[in-house]
């Protein structure tokens, strides 16, 4: 009886859990849509043959502005860069506060390793080790060229996009990119970290990963939702559709031309694709798959690191409960409740020699509060808390400068409202940072007048690494 007990509970906490991120999930799609509609509508009734015109040239900044370097916003998992979802934008609008701001759109579910690429090489033994094609997009155009050494950039990831970064600077420094030998490390001036997964989450237990191994998922859980939704949305392979927004699993082929009904079967019964090889977001995110990325992963001497951790949990009496339930997002509110009580199952291993459960309670919905400050796992690199941003001045490069913030997961994305002030007061000292306080020279002349933000993707192209548009 307890049995059918728990099992009722938790196919409860499924269902709802399911339903809250299903709405969720077509609330954005549906306000990128009607927005679009309604920009479309609105250029119709009051179109302009001169300001048409006038848009329709690629602006050109100022000396002072073309001088200074991009700073790139990157997005987590289930994000979207810019040119996806119509205008929305993940960063609500924060790339406008900078006059050379670029946001990329990225696979928003594939493996940390897969995120960067050019015309993207995966690499030959990587892809037959998990089952997709060696090549994936092409890109022909960059959009900032002179990319390199004596011209490096900042970035700013969200999520999981923090650790993309990391990364994408190890594959600099290592010159992992084929035909490509002069990158290195120093093309990267700062990483700023907005609740970054640096050391895994206890959330992806939660959703259905298994913690014996952190590579599998368990039988029933939403993870297998989600699962069979991408499946199905990749095979149908809908242009207008995956125009809009792409999951990023192109290179696995898994369209209906390319695999028929009997490969959707296949692949649907796990025998084929990213979620049978295990080449997708969500075992990198787990502590064990972090732990294995992180033992590639350097700090560098001559770069800079800030990050900010985020949390919705308190204490009280000594148990670690959520913060408040109208500070945090309905979708998250479970979830924070639920990684606030974690206990790792007693029949299974620690992820490390020192685990404990109350180092990982405090938590934003999605993030422990602990893996956001600085990479940890499985070696601890060097950091300094600070309380006040100006407490950190001059910044040191080499050294992870960790802040804590009272926030949920996505206070500072896609919705500006719910943060206020605190939006501007995060970005404003974001950018600023990255203008002032961390630059290898001289200080940068910063220019009067803003002007207008635009996107990339890191880009492999002719004779150089380049950022794509």
């Amino acid at each position: 009886m307890i049995r059918l007990w728990i099992l009722a509970l938790q196919m409860s906490e499924l269902f709802v859990s399911s339903v809250v991120h299903l709405v969720y999930g077509f609330y954005i799609f549906s306000t990128a849509v009607a927005s679009d509609l309604s920009q479309a509508l609105n250029d119709y009734f009051k179109r302009n043959v001169n300001i048409e015109m006038m848009e329709d040239e690629p602006r050109r900044g100022s000396p002072s502005v073309d001088g200074l370097p991009p700073i790139v916003l990157v997005h987590g998992i289930f994000g979207f860069g810019k040119g996806r979802l119509g205008g929305l934008s993940y960063f609500a609008g924060a790339e406008k506060k900078d006059e050379r701001v670029l946001v990329p759109d990225l696979g928003s579910l594939t493996s940390i390793y897969d995120s960067w690429g050019g015309r993207v090489d995966y690499g030959e033994e990587h892809s037959k080790a998990y089952g997709h094609s060696q090549f994936g997009r092409i890109y022909k155009q960059g959009h900032y060229p002179e990319w390199d050494e004596d011209h490096p950039v900042h970035f700013v990831g969200h999520s999981a996009g923090a650790q993309v970064v990391r990364v994408l600077q190890q594959m600099l420094a290592v010159k992992a990119f084929k035909g490509y030998e002069n990158t290195s490390e120093n093309w990267v001036l700062s990483i700023t970290s907005l609740s970054g997964a640096f050391n895994g989450t206890t959330r992806t237990y939660l959703d259905g990963m298994q913690p014996e191994d952190g590579r599998c998922m368990k039988p029933i859980c939403l993870l297998q939702l989600c699962r069979l939704g991408v499946i199905i949305y990749d095979w149908f392979d809908i242009p207008w559709l995956k125009g809009y927004y792409n999951f990023g699993f192109d290179h696995f082929n898994m369209s209906w031309k390319k695999m028929g009904v009997w490969g959707l079967v296949d692949c649907l019964l796990g025998n084929t694709g990213p979620f049978a090889s295990g080449d997708w977001i969500l075992p990198d995110l787990t502590i064990q798959g972090s732990m294995r990325l992180n033992s590639h992963l350097n700090t560098f001497p001559n770069t800079f690191y800030f990050s900010y951790a985020t949390k919705r949990t308190r204490k009280i009496m000594g148990v670690t409960v959520p913060s408040g339930i109208l500070g945090i997002h309905p979708m998250l509110f479970i979830r924070v409740l639920q990684m606030s009580q974690w206990q790792h199952p007693p029949d299974v291993p620690p992820p490390y020699k020192g685990y404990r459960d109350e180092d990982w309670q405090d938590n934003d919905g999605a993030l422990n509060t602990i893996s956001m400050t600085h990479p940890r796992l499985p070696i601890e690199h060097p950091s300094r808390f600070v309380v006040n941003d100006s407490a950190c001045q001059p910044m040191q490069p080499g050294i992870w400068y960790y802040k804590i913030v009272e926030a949920d997961h996505i206070l500072f994305i896609v919705n500006r409202e719910r943060a206020g002030v605190q939006f501007d007061l995060i970005y404003d000292s974001i950018f600023e940072r990255c203008r002032k306080h961390a630059f290898r020279k001289t200080p940068q002349t910063l220019p009067n007048q803003p002007s207008s933000p635009s996107s990339s993707l890191v880009l492999l192209t002719s004779n150089k690494l380049q950022l794509e548009e």
